[in-house]
């Protein structure tokens, strides 16, 4: 809780962590998750979300719905990916996240990132969901929300493994697709699903 710490002892009143889950996916949305823990938050066990078990995640995501001062998610689908690219979908992703808060932030703690639409004090910092709290609990926010979608999006389109992969490239999943071909959900504008390059 460093930085949230040395935040609120500078007068910030509301500081909310934001990250995104998805961004390096072959197929599905991109997911982003904005928590304002608040004083008190019991952050034990916090983590960036990739060093965590399954079954971690689960727990400390209920921990951070039934105990963080407030919390949102900011989902953007495959065809917004294709249409305006990877990074801009994935800050509208965390703008949209920021901007279902129900009580406005006055400081954001990014992973790594900035938000240049929202006139809101910013923090970027690198590999910072193994360095803030805030930033920790958005990342396994966001990350136990995307696993849910993509275990429904692998009964929708089962034959890539998605309830395993998540949709990321997997040597299996690529199999799929080149057995296969793209399913509807998969991006097009990734060079690795695009059948120019897989059946060339």
């Amino acid at each position: 809780m460093r930085f949230e710490e040395q935040a609120h002892a500078s007068g910030h009143a509301v500081v909310a962590g934001v990250d995104e889950v998805g961004r390096g996916a072959l197929c599905g949305p991109v997911v982003a998750a904005a928590v304002v823990l608040g004083r008190g938050f019991p952050a034990e066990g916090l983590d960036d979300s990739k060093r965590l078990t399954a079954r971690q995640r689960e727990a400390l995501a209920l921990r951070i719905r039934e105990h963080a001062a407030s919390y949102a998610v900011g989902i953007v689908g495959h065809l917004m990916i294709d249409r305006i690219n990877i990074l801009r979908a994935t800050l509208l992703a965390m703008k949209k996240a920021v901007q279902a808060l129900p009580v406005a932030p006055d400081l954001l703690l990014i992973d790594a990132l900035r938000l240049p639409d929202l006139a809101i004090e910013q923090l970027s910092i690198v590999k910072g969901d193994a360095q803030s709290a805030s930033i920790a609990a958005a990342s396994i926010l966001a990350k136990v929300t995307r696993d849910a979608l993509m275990l429904e999006l692998d009964h929708e389109h089962p034959g890539y493994d998605l309830a395993r992969n998540m949709g990321y490239g997997s040597e299996e999943h690529r199999l799929a697709i080149r057995r296969l071909g793209p399913s509807p959900i998969h991006r097009r504008s990734f060079g690795d699903v695009s059948q120019r390059w897989l059946f060339s």
